[in-house]
């Protein structure tokens, strides 16, 4: 079962944050008592991303996963501000407005930027930290600039759900081999318009949200994170493993983690992969 909740974010950005859980096997402890869990997607994600982690998280926390400003049901207002300030705060917003602090925080590429500039600002809102797949280097411009024209090449609209599945998981030049899951991922963030199927983002929104990160490098944030943190990586993913040990390193209580015949949505297309990675850290987190 899900249920939605709204939440004020920074600037009165209306956020839609959701609560996944399967029917209690047993007696779980009561949604006050259970130790909190947020769950950020990455750029161009959604909560439902999170849906199969939350769930199972649910057995002993109460998880909630948030579509940030600009993604899946949140509000996408063209004036509103798509800064890295505005994104921590709203994760600030949620964990104060639904009492979930002091919480874990699992973010996935931006997600996990947000969980660990989050846990820099304010340690006193988190438990515990995971990182999944997202570099602590600058990207530079050229990054930008591939991003930029990746947009421009989607065939949008898309007839149908299927042809999105088809180019997200084979067509895309970005693809090195077929990947149905990918297509499954991209599926997920479209909706159906009078034309065909579009993105429920808007493009010139990711952009904007991207260039605020991509420039600069993040390892001075990394290093203020005081809590445990672990670091994930997917062995065909983004994040390479002399940068994910480096970031083990600057982190005062970093852990480390990866998941095998993965990419960078491993938590997406491994998920019991994935669990058996972060399971054991959290583990550790409820005992410690």
């Amino acid at each position: 079962m899900v249920r939605r909740i709204d939440v004020t974010g920074a600037g009165g950005v209306r956020l839609a944050a959701w609560e996944f859980a399967d029917p209690p096997k047993s007696d779980p402890p009561r949604s006050s008592e259970a130790p909190g869990v947020l769950l950020l997607h990455g750029l161009m994600g959604r909560a439902s991303h999170w849906a199969s982690t939350a769930r199972w998280l649910s057995e002993r926390h109460r998880a909630i996963a948030l579509d940030q400003r600009g993604h899946g049901q949140s509000d996408k207002a063209p004036e509103a501000e798509y800064t890295r300030e505005a994104y921590v705060e709203d994760a600030e917003a949620v964990l104060d407005q639904l009492g979930l602090g002091p919480a874990v925080l699992i973010g996935h590429a931006m997600g996990a930027l947000t969980g660990w500039q989050l846990a820099a600002k304010r340690p006193d809102l988190v438990r515990a930290l995971i990182i999944c797949d997202m570099r602590a280097s600058a990207l530079g411009a050229a990054s930008q600039r591939e991003w930029e024209d990746w947009f421009k090449a989607w065939p949008v609209p898309f007839a149908t759900l299927a042809d999105v599945r088809k180019w997200f998981g084979e067509d895309d030049p970005w693809v090195e081999r077929r990947n149905p899951s990918r297509g499954e991922f991209y599926a997920e963030v479209m909706h159906e318009s009078s034309d065909g199927w579009r993105p429920v983002f808007e493009p010139e929104q990711m952009l904007k949200s991207r260039q605020t990160w991509v420039y600069d490098a993040h390892w001075e944030e990394l290093a203020q994170v005081q809590c445990p943190a672990l670091v994930v990586r997917g062995l065909d993913g983004e994040l390479g493993r002399a940068e994910s040990q480096e970031m083990v390193r600057v982190l005062p209580r970093g852990q480390y983690a990866e998941v095998a015949d993965a990419g960078h949505l491993m938590h997406y297309d491994q998920p019991e992969a994935w669990r058996a990675a972060i399971e054991p850290f959290l583990d550790g987190v409820l005992t410690g």
